[in-house]
């Protein structure tokens, strides 16, 4: 069987991920930090397509409960891999610089970064063992471009990018391959907040993106079809921002 991790795989642009890879013949791992109903509703959504999953909970801001989770797994899955990993969860605790405090700045810092680190250096050992490997981080535009209001979120999408084409270059030539997408507004919890028809007039395609429309791509760069394609950041945005 073949195994791929997505993390905060409960909703959104997560769920569209896991359905999509579910559809290449991967059994999935679905990470929840939290809202188990959500991430229940992912699992049947994926069994409807045909798909087999799990789910997995564990905060990825933490390093004891992401070592405790995936060391469980290693152990009761001895010589199996999980050779896709996505790494999706990520939070924003949006406010001017001015008036960040210090916890607005570390927990944002801890989930899209650190939980980047700890996860894929776990993983990391496994598949170049293997010679195989797809990494795809999900950035954000606000961390090619940096929005006002998102210091916090900007500096740690910013740094994950940093961090893909870093990795990309050290894992290789054992045929892991890491690379990234950088969604713009998508129509997710996330942006349900945003005035979609004041903003959409920014973007030149003059509307939101759908989840799946980013999950298609990850699934490309999940498959065999993208083997020559790394350390690369690909936009999904409408045009917003190129």
């Amino acid at each position: 069987m073949k195994y791929a991790l997505v993390t905060g795989g409960s909703r959104g642009i997560g769920r569209a991920i896991c359905i999509s890879i579910g559809e290449l013949g991967y059994h999935i791992l679905i990470n929840y930090r939290s809202n188990e109903e959500e991430a229940v509703k992912t699992l049947e959504m994926l069994q409807e397509k045909g798909g087999t999953g799990e789910l997995m909970r564990f905060d990825v801001s933490k390093r004891e409960e992401v070592e405790s989770a995936l060391g469980r797994w290693m152990e009761d899955h001895k010589g199996e891999c999980i050779e896709v990993l996505v790494n999706n969860a990520g939070i924003r605790k949006d406010t001017m610089m001015m008036w960040m405090k210090n916890e607005e700045w570390s927990e944002v810092m801890d989930t899209n970064l650190n939980g980047f680190f700890y996860i894929t250096r776990r993983l990391l050992q496994d598949m170049l063992i293997n010679k195989y490997g797809r990494i795809i981080n999900v950035v954000s535009l606000s961390g090619i471009k940096g929005l006002p209001g998102q210091v916090n979120y900007s500096a740690a999408k910013a740094a994950v990018i940093g961090a893909t084409k870093a990795l990309a270059q050290e894992v290789g030539r054992k045929n892991v391959t890491v690379n990234a997408v950088a969604p713009g507004f998508i129509r997710t919890d996330m942006t349900k907040e945003l005035k979609e028809n004041e903003l959409k007039t920014l973007i030149p395609l003059y509307r939101f993106g759908e989840p799946e429309e980013v999950a298609d791509v990850v699934a490309f760069l999940a498959s065999k079809k993208a083997s020559y394609i790394t350390g690369e950041v690909i936009s999904i945005n409408g045009g917003l921002y190129t």
